[in-house]
């Protein structure tokens, strides 16, 4: 399978001399805002960068985040049902990512436990940066994995070209019978724009090939009835499929941003307003009846249907001056103010664990120029008061400051040779109402030089050292935690984890091509984990608590190596008198502890392919992927089946027949359309249910 995949990725890149020259108009070059330092194009960084538009993110459009993001190379899915998904980079997830709204935290609880929803949302996005490796270390330790930025447009530092706008987006989807729905509309009075935008999903629960269990986990579940003792009775559990039970969606968002624009400076606020309420699929709970019940009355068994119904509204304040007095060029300030909180139903009007997280998130960055070096130094500074209440509040209430400095710089030879590297100190106190306070000093750096050649030959290399202290979690918890069907059990003695990443570039790009490959390895002392143990539960020392098996967090010794390799080609009147582009992408990576068991939820290797021929105003285009078996899982957890899947794609060009600006079309696609079972290694659920089947997408977007 890896041999056929490496194939695959590359031999669309086979023909790229043959028609390198077909063209002298060059590609536009994608600028990274979220790199630290001077302003910089995706190809100027060691480490892998994507960049996102508007007409991109609405073709992989998903419910959640990781969902929409998981056909990026490197990037893989915690996919919770429909309702919540994660980002993971390179096998990293949970904290070692860090998601951003416009450069600051999102602020949420969403790294706590995977059914958490991320409340950065791609369906009103303008653009989402996705930054790898080191790359993201501007951020801190906290981002070794990565980092993904969600731009909404709200505050401008640049008057429109136009002083009215207007996007317009509509989508049906089949699988779940649902609509998305997003609007903007942007307009300027003078030296002030203002921008106002909303959208919302209405899902219902998904269509789904077949079993929604595994065929690992039926097996496991038919072995251990044959196990247990002959002559007892079971009942015979219902088998679901054909739908994803409880797997709904519902969000809203509504927002507004005004902004002052001058000529050498601006200034915006922001108001974001988002309620989501979505089904956990797989964690039912039968309802029990007390044994006071009269003998020989006959009850049904209700199964419950737990959901979450969230709410955040967060403030945005930005603003920068440009300076350019020889050493200082530009000031730029970011704040945010979060509240946020959630509650978990058991079932419609039955409350339980309400979860909270408010915040303040601040961010100053001044760059400057010195002695032919640019680039940036700042501070950052975060307050958060994390709580949980309720019976399943597995994490008692913790508050959280994080102070950090930063310095970057970067310096260029002739065009041909640059070096650049960056420091950060940060000092991160948590306050927890049981166990007190914790404090740790986390340090880190990185340095790395690259090489332009003739011909279009990029080279590159880049070392780093990161620390990241634990979270709340890792930290504090005791408790049912039925995300994850675990009893978690937290170490406040728990070390700072650390990291040193080596990582290698090699890209070509041509007039109507490019390849590139990323290798990365990443050594971590203390790399903090979950793993079966035992606790002191009721006074007593078990392997389970509240039915659930004990899982402990510990730290060991972890390796990870991997990388991606990707490509895209262009032909111009090709076949069938047709424009073609090809992009492909190959993602591998690998993780073992230093006792030789396996990280568990690390993706498999994955190819993605896409092809488009476009006749003017006419568009027609195919995606696979093609993920490979992991058989080799982490401790406690069953094999995954890999999968492929085929999505196809038609689309018109409004705009060619005079309705709308650029960007106006009409659409239909068929993901997923052989109905293939699809299983992410990287998911929670990934035995008890797995993503959508078959799905019939139309839709219209409409630009002014």
């Amino acid at each position: 399978m890896s041999r056929f995949l490496l194939l695959a990725s590359i031999s669309p890149l086979a023909l790229t001399p043959i028609v390198a020259a077909q063209s002298d108009e060059r590609r536009e070059e994608t600028i990274i805002v979220s790199a630290p330092g001077p302003e910089r194009s995706a190809d100027e960084l060691v480490g892998n960068a994507t960049a996102l538009d508007r007409e991109d993110i609405l073709e992989t459009l998903n419910a959640s985040l990781g969902d929409t993001l998981d056909r990026q190379p490197g990037v893989a899915t915690t996919f919770f049902g429909a309702g919540a998904s994660r980002p993971i980079l390179r096998g990293l997830g949970a904290e070692r990512v860090q998601v951003l709204t416009n450069g600051i935290g999102v602020i949420d609880v969403s790294a706590a436990s995977p059914d958490h929803q991320v409340t950065a949302d791609g369906i009103d996005a303008e653009k989402i940066e996705i930054l790898r490796g080191p790359a993201a270390l501007g951020y801190g330790g906290q981002a070794i994995g990565g980092v993904v930025n969600v731009i909404d447009g709200l505050i401008v530092d640049d008057l429109p070209d136009e002083p009215f706008s207007a996007d317009l987006f509509s989508a049906y989807n089949s699988v779940n019978e649902g609509t998305e729905l997003a609007g903007r509309g942007q307009f300027t009075a003078g030296q002030l724009v203002f921008t106002l935008s909303g959208s919302m999903r209405d899902f219902d629960s998904y269509d789904i090939p077949d079993f929604s269990e595994s065929a690992f986990q039926r097996a496991a579940e038919e072995e251990e009835h044959d196990d247990e003792d002959e002559g007892e009775e079971h009942e015979e559990e219902e088998e679901v499929r054909g739908t994803a039970e409880n797997s709904f969606v519902e969000t809203q968002t509504l927002s507004a941003g005004v902004s002052w624009v001058g000529e050498n400076a601006f200034l915006g606020v922001a108001v974001r307003q988002q309620t989501a309420e979505y089904g956990l699929p797989g964690h039912g709970h039968e309802e029990e009846h007390g044994e006071e019940e009269e003998e020989g009355e006959e009850h049904e068994e209700e199964e419950e249907n737990p959901f979450i119904d969230l709410e955040q509204t967060r403030v945005d304040v930005r603003g920068g001056v440009t300076i350019n007095n020889g050493f200082l060029t530009d000031i730029i300030g970011t704040l945010a103010i979060v509240d946020y909180e959630h509650t978990e139903f058991e079932a419609p009007g039955e409350p339980g664990t309400v979860f909270g997280n408010d915040g303040v998130e601040g961010r100053v960055e001044f760059d400057h120029t010195f002695a032919g070096f640019e680039g940036a130094f700042g501070v950052q500074y975060s307050d958060r008061e994390f709580s949980a209440v309720g019976e399943e509040a597995f994490v008692t209430p913790t508050d959280i400051q994080n102070f950090g400095v930063f310095i970057y710089e970067a310096q260029e030879w002739d065009d041909v040779i640059a070096i650049e590297g960056g420091l950060r100190v940060d000092m991160v106190e948590y306050d927890n109402v049981e166990f007190g306070s914790q404090d740790f000093d986390l340090f880190s750096g990185s340095f790395g030089a690259h090489k332009h050649y003739d011909g279009g030959l990029w080279l590159g290399g880049q070392i780093s050292y990161t620390e990241r202290a634990p979270n709340e979690s890792e930290l504090f918890a005791f408790g049912p935690h039925l995300a994850t069907d675990q009893f978690e059990v937290g170490d406040p003695t728990l070390d700072k984890e650390t990291g040193v990443n080596v990582e290698g570039t090699l890209r070509w790009a041509g007039d109507n091509a490019s390849v590139g490959i990323n290798l990365f390895v990443t050594e971590f002392s203390d790399f903090i984990y979950l793993e079966p143990g035992t606790a002191v539960v009721d006074g007593e020392l078990t392997d389970e608590g509240d039915g659930l098996p004990v899982f402990r967090f510990v730290q060991q010794d972890a390796s990870f190596w991997g990388g991606e390799i990707y490509g895209d080609l262009v032909i111009e009147e090709g076949l069938l008198g047709a424009d073609w582009e090809f992009n492909g992408s190959l993602d591998f990576v690998e993780a073992g502890l230093d006792d030789g068991g396996n990280v568990p939820f690390i993706p498999p290797i994955t190819f993605n392919g896409d092809v488009s021929a476009e006749w003017g105003a006419y568009e027609l285009g195919a995606a696979v992927t093609i993920a490979g078996d992991e058989n080799d899982p982490g401790i406690g957890q069953l094999p995954t089946d890999g999968y492929t899947t085929l999505d196809l794609r038609g689309e018109v060009d409004l705009s060619d027949f005079g309705i709308g600006a650029d960007g106006t079309e009409a659409f239909v696609e068929a993901r997923n359309i052989t109905d293939e079972e699809v299983r992410f290694t990287t998911s929670v659920l990934k035995d008890l249910i797995p993503a959508s089947g078959q799905n019939i997408r139309v839709g219209v977007r409409l630009a002014f």
